[in-house]
């Protein structure tokens, strides 16, 4: 299927299904602290431009999604973000997380990104070990860094795996 998958830029009109795609991350209690998913007006207003990519199949259908969010509003840190990766759980397993974590390392080198980092829930291996084959290190855990508030882990603090690739084109 990945051969007739195609990623281009997420526009307002992808909502809907990076929405729904969004939703099934959340509903895995594994994905994200978040128990629901943002408006569109929300999600437009903390995600920047570069790097924000669906990825589409041989159907026209959206099957995952990649964007990521400035980790400060301080200059010095203009060119370290925080990322997200989701696919369809329909789709999961076909190597389209691979191909959307590389178009957005590409993207975001091209956008002089020097640090990408993300924060996965331990229970999440299937992510860790996208990131891992990706080129990420994993910096840490941070031990009980937030309280769930919903589902199954519902009232209980959560782990997470600190992950981070630096550039190797940006020079930092």
């Amino acid at each position: 299927m990945t051969e007739t998958l195609t990623i281009r830029p997420m526009t307002a009109a992808d909502w809907p299904a990076v929405e729904t795609i969004y939703r099934a991350g959340i509903d895995t209690g594994n994905a994200t602290f978040e128990a629901e998913p943002p408006r569109w007006e929300q999600f437009d207003a903390g995600k920047l431009d570069a790097g924000r990519l669906v990825a589409v199949d041989y159907a026209g259908s959206i099957v995952g999604w990649v964007a990521a969010s400035p980790v400060s509003a301080r200059d010095v840190y203009r060119g370290v973000v925080e990322h997200s990766v989701y696919v369809s759980p329909a789709a999961s397993g076909q190597g389209i997380g691979r191909r959307l974590v590389d178009a957005f390392i590409a993207a975001a080198d091209r956008a002089g990104i020097w640090t990408i980092q993300s924060s996965i829930f331990p229970e999440n291996v299937a992510s860790l070990t996208l990131h891992d084959r990706a080129g990420f290190r994993r910096i840490g855990t941070r031990e009980g860094i937030a309280l769930m508030t919903y589902g199954p882990w519902g009232g209980r603090w959560r782990d997470t795996i600190l992950i981070e690739r630096r550039s190797t084109v940006s020079g930092s």
